[in-house]
């Protein structure tokens, strides 16, 4: 009879034991669960290198390559352009100058002042714009009811009076009250000083 107090007693003791070794236990298990495999601290993770099997990305020299090709596709395009500029300001002085030996012909057998010299006037362009050179803009306007085309004959005089050059400027199939702007261009030097009239002006 006297044994039974004390079996009492033990079965709470062997609990509380079995208790704090499942704990001690447990937290050995964390510890290891957190520690790497070189021993650092848990938590702590060790600098891997980026893995670059699946990179797609452009190399640093194909991009260089793209850009240099970029740049020389730009550089040929403008290129292109400047050419094809230098071609159309060729046409256009090619064409001018055809109006004009045109506009000489024309003029050649006119007797007098013609009969357009009230559809033209001359109008003084900057020396500034014409590197030095005297030069006069030629204001023909169709004043007629017809499409008609004009021949101007410009004399640049001296100071005393003398005509010392001359210049033919056109303008072809004005249409009614249609207005062009030759140049009419003295070849001379700046100085002496010139003077810009209109001696014939016909419409044909």
């Amino acid at each position: 009879m006297g044994t039974g107090p004390l079996r009492t007693t033990r079965q709470p003791v062997t609990r509380a034991l079995t208790g704090l070794l499942v704990a001690v236990l447990g937290a050995a298990a964390l510890v290891a669960c957190g520690s790497d495999d070189d021993g650092g601290s848990a938590g702590t993770e060790t600098p891997r290198s980026p893995k670059t099997t699946g990179f797609t990305g452009t190399a640093p020299s194909a991009v260089a390559s793209l850009a240099e090709s970029v740049k020389e596709s730009l550089s040929a395009a403008a290129s292109s352009a400047s050419a094809r500029a230098s071609e159309f300001e060729a046409s256009v002085s090619a064409e001018v100058a055809r109006a004009n030996a045109a506009a000489k012909e024309q003029l050649d057998d006119v007797e007098g002042r013609g009969n357009a010299t009230a559809d033209v006037s001359l109008t003084g362009k900057p020396r500034a714009q014409t590197d030095g050179l005297l030069a006069v803009v030629v204001n023909i306007t169709n004043s007629t009811d017809r499409t008609a085309s004009y021949a101007v004959q410009v004399d640049f005089s001296d100071s005393d009076g003398q005509v010392v050059e001359t210049r033919y400027v056109g303008a072809e199939d004005l249409e009614p009250g249609e207005r062009a702007q030759p140049l009419a261009i003295s070849r001379k030097p700046p100085e002496p000083k010139l003077t810009a009239e209109i001696a014939k002006a016909q419409r044909y």
